[in-house]
């Protein structure tokens, strides 16, 4: 059986005074999540908004558990990125 799960966070960047500096913050922070988990990470709302960004993060496995510890660790990942404060999250599972 093949678990999907998807995960997103929706974030604020309280430094970020223009789209470019709110893509410096970005950059590394999606392509850490795509380089450490080999994950799938999209930003996904507000990408006209400076200090607001959606980011998603979709996860396939064979088990649950597996899904479930990788997106555990996209987690730590972005609640540990310089100048970005997570306001929500939401987890989907298929």
């Amino acid at each position: 059986m093949v678990i999907v799960a998807v995960q997103t966070w929706d974030l604020h960047l309280p430094g970020c005074q223009s789209l470019k500096e709110k893509r410096s913050v970005l950059k590394p922070l999606t392509g850490e999540l795509r380089r450490a988990l080999n994950v799938s990470v999209a930003e996904t709302a507000h990408q006209d908004l400076w200090q607001r960004a959606e980011i998603a993060c979709a996860a396939v496995g064979s088990a649950r558990p597996v899904v479930e510890e990788m997106l555990r660790a996209a987690d730590r990942l972005v609640q540990e990125a310089d100048g970005v404060r997570i306001m929500d999250t939401a987890t989907a599972y298929r």
